[in-house]
């Protein structure tokens, strides 16, 4: 069981350049031909791993036994060709030329059609679009998906209650206003010019 997250892609084989299959194959069918078909298993060799399929592993076999049954035909053959019955020469040559059609014929076809159901190789630089997540990874990710956080609701503010600790402040002394100043001298000069006019007017009186 996969943990949580999406679930790991199953790696794809990967194709190869045109040019790369072209050459692979030419070397394979040419290697084929001037061997008379005695290397033939080279290129089912190729077929059975590029496709990994039973089938192409089996005919891998079979072409192998052939080309050791040949490779004996050929060996008990004798070295003169004079020697050698035309039944003999023909047999050899059937032999030979059914293994090379076959053998050339079958990995031509099998190979092509394998590349062909893998599609058409992507440019290099081309950005890699991932699978979509199948129905359960779906569920699965919507089940643990973070839930919208609702609006916070404001709190009145608490009024702190006073420090008993802290001292009051002192309420600064009012000045007093400049005009009760002016008003204040004005009362004392007048007081002062009626006292003395008094005794102005005292001093009048006793000296008549």
């Amino acid at each position: 069981m996969h943990g949580y997250g999406p679930m790991p892609q199953q790696p794809t084989t990967s194709r190869p350049s045109p040019a790369t299959l072209t050459t692979v194959r030419v070397i394979l069918v040419a290697l084929t031909v001037l061997s008379c078909g005695l290397l033939g298993w080279a290129a089912m060799l190729r077929l059975a791993i590029v496709t990994r399929r039973p089938r192409d592993w089996f005919l891998l076999v079979v072409v192998i036994a052939l080309n050791i049954g040949l490779f004996a035909f050929i060996m008990a053959t004798p070295d003169d060709p004079d020697e050698m019955s035309d039944a003999a020469a023909l047999f050899m040559m059937l032999w030979i030329l059914g293994l090379l059609a076959g053998v050339i014929t079958y990995y031509l076809y099998a190979e092509i059609r394998h590349y062909n159901t893998l599609g058409t190789p992507a440019p290099y630089g081309a950005p890699v679009h991932p699978a979509p997540p199948l129905p359960y990874q779906q569920q699965h990710l919507a089940q643990h998906q973070p839930q919208q956080h609702q609006p916070q609701q404001h709190q009145p503010q608490q009024h702190q209650p006073p420090n008993p600790y802290t001292a009051p402040a002192t309420p600064p002394t009012p000045k007093p206003a400049p005009q009760r100043l002016d008003q204040v001298r004005a009362e004392l000069d007048e007081l002062s010019d009626y006292l003395r006019q008094e005794n102005k007017d005292s001093r009048d009186g006793e000296g008549r």
